[in-house]
């Protein structure tokens, strides 16, 4: 049996080195007692790695600690090698426009199109002066293309590795 693909390669691709649309979140879930955020930080806060995001959401149980780092894939292998338990998403950076209301502009753009937005929180990033949040929504590619129909910069996942105070 022959199929057209018979005589083309198929080359193998990875997502290292391309621009990925959304940015990875780590949810990471820990007991919420005395020294645990101090456990994860120590493991994840490496040479080479870089948190850019982070939000603590924590109950008389556990926390949930979302991340945002520079090397997702890094951060993925220490979660691992460490018995750190988390879930991961997609999650949209977006660069806060250089206006009166940046936020607002935002929001509104993600209002015009009945978007909710679930959470967000701001990002240690900052690219010609100008801040960036993450949002956690429903639909990320509906609302990335409303964004960017309004004029909005959507970060993507090399932007992380680009910003004014990235040192190598």
């Amino acid at each position: 049996m022959s199929n057209d693909f018979d005589d083309a390669a198929i080359e193998p691709e990875t997502i290292e080195g391309r621009s990925w649309p959304c940015l990875r979140q780590f949810s990471v879930f820990l007991a919420n007692r005395v020294g645990r955020l101090h456990d994860l930080l120590r493991q994840l806060e490496r040479p080479g790695i870089r948190i850019l995001g982070m939000s603590v959401v924590d109950s008389v149980e556990f926390a949930v600690i979302r991340l945002i780092v520079d090397e997702t894939d890094r951060a993925r292998e220490i979660f691992d090698l460490n018995g750190f338990t988390y879930i991961e998403h997609d999650i949209i950076g977006v660069e806060l426009p250089d206006t009166t209301q940046p936020f607002v502009d935002v929001f509104v753009a993600m209002l015009s199109a009945e978007i909710n937005i679930s959470y967000a929180y701001p990002l240690l990033w900052r690219r010609g002066g100008r801040g960036a949040i993450a949002l956690y929504v429903e639909s990320a590619d509906q609302a990335m293309q409303i964004l960017r129909t309004n004029g909005v910069t959507v970060l993507e996942e090399g932007d992380l590795k680009s910003d004014d105070d990235h040192f190598g």
